[in-house]
């Protein structure tokens, strides 16, 4: 089999395939897929069995072809790729998506979900939903939400106990005015960086820390330059695999049912895979010395999110989604 590039997606060879000439019928080849995360990260795998079922249950006729590792690009390039019809499937941070679908942004807030659980009802119930419907009117359609996993603060300089154990720290974060704004709002200095520059900028100490999950914090090898990790589970915001509307309105009703409920049979299965990975990384990072901490008062810190909720919530539309989120808190929805 060739190997599918950028190049040539961006030439038209997936648009001018099988799935582009059939119309709303029935097609008969491989749904493209791309991911940045390698090939047995969690969301891989749970779209790997997704392509599973779909062949199980289309008789051979669908499945998914999956370009794992940013072989195709970054997520920001084949976003972009999949809006215009050249990929069919892409999972995606949130993060490219808050630009163009501010309901996003509410899944990215510090201190939104109060719980695993309270995040977990709130993706699979009408919230969820509202996200993913908000994304139709841009060109994508939102199949499913994957676990991301909580953030935490990690440094070279002590333990994050309180707000004040932030204040002076150089706190490495995303290139987005949220995790910005976030991180100043803590009494930290906020220092955009590409993941890649991390390590290095904690060895040579042009940075103090960086926050992110269990996983990542132990995959990049971090946690050998920065041994203090503190469980502020500032944010939750969840992965989402999308479909292009393109490729979708190309199939059948009944294809369009099979690939969404083939997309939801998929979660729970990531979620085992995400929860066995995390409980691994922890073991290792826990084994290796780091000094792992609770934080005194998860309520002081989301105390002073409130400047940046107001600052990143303008519409009705999203306060109704931050309420809904909100009042699922403590329910028995998720005990």
């Amino acid at each position: 089999m060739a190997r599918l590039t950028r190049r040539a997606v961006t030439g038209g060879l997936v648009t001018g395939g099988v799935l582009a000439a059939s119309g709303c019928g029935e097609i008969a080849r491989p749904f493209f897929s791309s991911d940045t995360h390698s090939s047995d990260y969690p969301t891989v795998e749970a779209v790997r069995m997704m392509s599973g079922l779909l062949e199980e249950r289309s008789g051979g006729r669908l499945s998914i072809r999956i370009y794992s590792g940013g072989q195709l690009g970054s997520e920001r390039d084949t976003l972009e790729l999949t809006v215009f019809g050249g990929l069919d499937l892409n999972r995606v941070n949130l993060a490219p998506l808050n630009a163009f679908a501010p309901e996003t942004v509410i899944l990215s807030l510090p201190f939104v979900f109060e719980s695993e659980p309270h995040m977990r009802a709130a993706l699979d119930g009408a919230p969820g939903q509202a996200v993913l419907d908000a994304l139709e009117p841009h060109g994508l359609i939102g199949l499913c939400f994957y676990d991301s996993g909580a953030r935490n603060f990690y440094n070279i300089r002590r333990p994050i106990r309180t707000p004040d154990d932030l204040r002076g720290l150089k706190i490495r974060v995303q290139n987005s005015d949220l995790y910005v704004s976030m991180v100043e709002g803590l009494g930290a200095n906020a220092t955009p960086m590409d993941l890649s520059e991390v390590y290095q900028g904690l060895m040579q100490g042009v940075i103090d820390g960086a926050e992110n999950n269990w996983p990542s914090y132990e995959s990049t090898r971090h946690f050998e330059t920065a041994p203090f990790y503190s469980l502020t589970g500032h944010v939750m915001a969840p992965e989402v695999l999308v479909m292009s509307v393109r490729s979708w309105r190309k199939l059948s009703e009944a294809d369009q049912a099979l690939v969404q409920a083939c997309a939801r049979e998929s979660v729970p299965y990531m979620r085992d895979l995400w929860d066995a990975r995390v409980s691994a990384a922890r073991e290792r990072i826990i084994a290796s010395g780091v000094e792992v901490n609770e934080v005194d008062d998860v309520g002081a810190f989301a105390d002073l999110m409130r400047p940046v909720w107001e600052r990143f919530v303008r519409s009705p539309a999203q306060q109704r989604l931050l309420e809904d989120i909100r009042n699922m808190a403590g329910s028995e929805d998720h005990a």
